[in-house]
């Protein structure tokens, strides 16, 4: 069984498929967001670790979600200009996908199931859950939405894996 993300293709916001072997190399942190969520400013943190690590082979990936509370109901371009305007955010987002119970994703199936991943048990329970995926798509760990991506663990284990 492929334990790696790179087996999925998930559309970008303009809706255009981008398989995810495209970050086959790269460290990413792959982060379940959402637009009006009290931990939205994460999205700041989120940016300034993508800047400080891109050059290093570091991406985040942000994948809007709306299964909490509903608070992701903004779509496409409208989420694209929010995150850039009030964020900076230069790291790629993708569509708005669900991430948890028997409608999640496939890649958010993968990313929470041990049994398909071989090392992470952990479904989002609410927005900004984070996974870290090493250079090989491996899912490595993962961090909790109150974890912010500034913080010393989230930094240390992506050093480890560059």
């Amino acid at each position: 069984m492929n334990k790696s993300i790179h087996q999925f293709t998930i559309n970008n916001l303009k809706g255009e498929a981008v398989s995810l072997k495209d970050f086959e190399g790269k460290v990413l942190l792959i982060v379940n967001t959402a637009s009006k969520c009290g931990f939205t400013p994460q999205l700041e943190a989120m940016e300034n670790l993508h800047n400080d690590y891109k050059d290093k082979g570091f991406s985040v990936l942000g994948i809007p979600s709306n299964d909490f509370g509903g608070q992701e109901p903004l779509e496409g371009d409208a989420i694209q200009e929010f995150c850039q305007v009030n964020y900076g955010v230069s790291f790629p987002m993708f569509e708005k996908m669900h991430v948890k119970g028997k409608n999640a994703s496939e890649l958010y199936q993968f990313l929470s199931s041990k049994k398909a991943n071989g090392r992470v048990n952990s479904s989002p329970k609410w927005n900004f859950h984070k996974y870290l995926v090493n250079k090989e798509g491996e899912v490595i760990d993962y961090f909790l939405t109150l974890t912010s991506p500034s913080a010393s663990k989230v930094k240390r284990a992506i050093e480890k894996l560059l």
